[in-house]
């Protein structure tokens, strides 16, 4: 029996190289309400449910005029657009997914984004066939890196939370997976494989290519170590 019964998939950033289009309508929208970040900076808030971004940057540096509700909608609806014209699937998503679908997981996606933006982007790549559902922390009280999209995704699926394996890229995503004590895969963005998160990943991957039958006996045995001993040594690759 396979120690696990679910893989959780994240979506921007993993499956569809969306995290630039995101920073691009931050930069635009926000910008053009005095929030001093430019293309250059990098994207502090990747990974939070959006209007989670809109209040923290609204805290720092207030605007007259819109709510942050409002704003988050206009940024939403900016990456949209971003996606539809500049968007595209990740290296390694079909291994990635097949991999999993092998050895009998059931599939869900958990995500950061509004569902709206969650179903163009699973319509606009053909991946909706290949999950059961798709979770948006906008039905949770907290986004990531709270764990509550993870375990609610778990609970619909009716999978242990110890059972699930995660696919990740954000920081704030491997600190939910964590917490909702699930195993977690972290493939960061070039750039980020130094960010403090990514070493309780239990896995680290350049890119969703190298989902192979080597790294599933990696996991497996992690999960065994677990069960064993009740902690885990963090894998890495490369």
């Amino acid at each position: 029996m396979s120690p696990f019964g679910a893989a959780i998939f994240d979506m921007d950033g993993l499956l569809v190289d969306s995290e630039p289009l995101w920073h691009d309508a931050e930069v635009e929208v926000l910008g053009a309400l005095g929030v001093p970040i430019s293309e250059g900076d990098p994207r502090r808030t990747k990974g939070i449910f959006v209007r989670e971004v809109t209040r923290y940057w609204h805290d720092r540096f207030p605007w007259e005029g819109p709510s942050t509700d409002d704003v988050a909608t206009r940024i939403v609806d900016r990456v949209i657009d971003l996606v539809g014209e500049k968007g595209r699937l990740q290296p390694g998503v079909d291994t990635a997914i097949s991999l999993c679908r092998d050895h009998g997981l059931a599939l869900a996606l958990a995500s950061s984004s509004e569902y709206r933006l969650i179903s163009f982007v699973l319509e606009r790549f053909g991946l909706a066939s290949h999950f059961a559902f798709a979770h948006s922390a906008e039905d949770e009280p907290y986004g990531k890196p709270h764990p509550a999209v993870f375990l609610t995704t778990a609970a619909r699926l009716g999978v242990a939370p110890d059972r699930c394996l995660v696919w990740e890229d954000a920081p704030a995503g491997v600190l939910a997976a964590k917490a909702a004590r699930m195993t977690c895969v972290a493939v960061p963005a070039p750039g980020e494989r130094d960010a403090p998160a990514f070493a309780i990943a239990d896995a680290v991957l350049f890119s969703l290519s190298e989902a192979d039958e080597d790294l599933w006996r990696r996991l497996v045995a992690v999960r065994g170590d677990v069960e064993e001993t009740g902690s885990r040594e963090p894998s890495g690759s490369g």
